[in-house]
């Protein structure tokens, strides 16, 4: 593969930082002894923007196979999607590296013959350039030893017409040699290349893989390009193996689909034109309505109307906020919720999936979140993430990977919400928060505490939203959660799109 000096700078020190690379290279040069160029050639057409292979012509013997693996790597029709991911991104190309490392041994294991063949090629071009100098070597002896005037020895033309023998026959097995390699390479070449068109298909589908588990997270590019690489392999390590990343796909349509009601809200404006009313809003009369004060019989008319709020308006539909406090995630995590909920998807994936999304809704709105994990009474963990500071995903993943296990508690973690949004109230001046409480459970609250939680809740003006998860009862009419919340659903709601994008757009 061409490069330049800061192409293979770019590839040492990634090499340097992936263990994994080390490790293949390590596993490889045993049976290989091009083994690190193959490597390096092979991350670097993953990696340059625009990569190019060198001649065969310009290539020793012993480097033909690895030249052959390149170019079937390159030339497979399932490159191009692979190349798209992995272009001007070390860490992802090193990582397609490791991802076709099993069909790289297949490659070279079925390509064993050939490099052989290859190698003893070198040796006997190498024997043949030997023999030419020594042909040189001799000749230049010869006249050395001759006088001006007669010919060379006997002995001395016997060693050149050896010297010149010796030459040929190197020269005739060096032929030999190259035509066997490259029959072995030839009659190894459809199996090189059925393994490096599979080879890329796994790499690019790893790839494809890795960045929409980053962004099911909330990771964007721009993060990862700045993230070192040994932070971004125990990231994508994380990612792949945390409790939650079986269901990571569902995380991030949550995300989105919360991204999207964000979209759709007008902030502080009158919103979407859906008909016409009456009122005496100025900014919105309609024209024929303007056109009465061009006429000076008809200004008095106009007056009348404009004071009674009979005026001909445009009617509008827009999307406003109303909560200004701390968004507060309370997500139960007792035994139950490991129980399979809709889907065959965990009523505790569901849950976290949900506030996650209300992380975002609450970071996109400049709004405190905080989730509460609870279970049994003695069991409760906070996570605050404020809005004055960037969420740092080591953090978030910590609050969706935690669970805490046991019974379940509905006062303790509501007395916490509330204590927050008292303590946010007492702070900031800042009052409407909203709790969403995701369970499975209906537990029971004594009369005294009621009476505390809601004076608190008329107090501070805040709105509880309830999700029942996995258990319909929860969300009946008749339950305890439903006593507490000004807004219940159930998650199978959440299943509808419509239905989940109402709980983001009033939030």
């Amino acid at each position: 593969m061409v490069a330049d000096r800061f192409d293979l700078m770019t590839w040492r020190e990634v090499y340097e930082r992936s263990a994994g690379l080390r490790d293949l290279a390590h596993e490889l040069g045993e049976r290989h002894e091009g083994a690190s160029d193959l490597l390096a050639d092979t991350f670097l057409a993953a990696y340059k923007a625009h990569p190019r292979l060198r001649r065969p012509t310009e290539m020793e013997p012993c480097r033909l196979v690895n030249h052959q693996i390149v170019t079937s790597l390159t030339e497979s029709p399932e490159f191009a999607a692979l190349h798209r991911e992995t272009a001007g991104d070390p860490y992802t190309a090193a990582m397609a590296v490791l991802a076709q490392g099993a069909a790289l041994r297949r490659m070279l294991r079925d390509c064993a013959d050939a490099q052989e063949r290859a190698e003893r090629a070198q040796r006997s071009g190498r024997d043949a350039r030997d023999a030419a100098a020594a042909v040189a070597d001799a000749l230049r002896q010869a006249a050395h030893d001759a006088p001006e005037d007669r010919a060379a020895p006997v002995p001395v033309t016997d060693a050149v017409q050896a010297a010149a023998e010796a030459a040929e026959e190197a020269e005739g097995a060096a032929r030999e040699d190259a035509r066997s390699a490259a029959r072995a390479l030839g009659a190894a070449l459809p199996g090189v290349r059925a393994a490096a068109r599979g080879a890329v298909v796994r790499a690019a589908e790893a790839a494809r893989g890795e960045a929409a588990l980053m962004r099911a997270w909330g990771v964007g590019p721009g993060e990862l390009e700045r993230m070192p690489f040994e932070q971004r392999a125990r990231l994508a390590e994380r990612l792949r193996t945390g409790r939650l990343a079986e269901w990571a796909e569902l995380i991030g349509r949550f995300r989105q689909m919360a991204d999207g009601e964000r979209a759709r809200k007008v902030e502080n404006a009158t919103g979407e034109l859906i008909g016409v009313t009456l009122g005496d809003d100025l900014s919105r009369v309609i024209p024929s309505e303007l056109a009465a004060l061009g006429l000076p019989e008809l200004r008095a008319v106009f007056a009348a109307r404009y004071a009674a709020g009979e005026l001909m308006l445009y009617d509008s539909q827009g999307e406003q906020s109303t909560g200004q406090g701390a968004v507060i995630a309370c997500v139960d995590t007792s035994h139950s919720m490991y129980e399979a909920g809709p889907g065959g998807i965990t009523r505790e994936a569901w849950a976290k999936a949900c506030a996650l999304a209300l992380l975002d809704q609450a970071r996109e709105a400049g709004r405190d979140f905080v989730g509460i994990l609870f279970a049994a009474a003695d069991k409760l963990q906070v996570f605050r993430f404020p809005a004055g500071r960037p969420a740092g995903i080591t953090e978030v993943l910590d609050f969706a990977e935690s669970f805490l296990g046991g019974g379940t508690s509905y006062q303790r973690p509501l007395s916490a919400a509330a204590e927050l949004l008292e303590e946010e109230f007492d702070d900031t001046a800042r009052a409407r928060g909203d709790i969403v409480m995701l369970t499975d459970d209906d537990c029971g609250v004594t009369e005294e505490w009621m009476r505390g939680w809601n004076a608190a809740k008329h107090r501070l003006g805040f709105r509880v939203f309830g999700i029942a998860v996995g258990t319909p009862r929860v969300a009946e009419a008749d339950s305890v959660l439903d006593a507490l919340c000004d807004n219940l659903r159930a998650v199978e709601d959440l299943t509808d799109v419509h239905a989940a994008a109402d709980l983001f757009r009033v939030i």
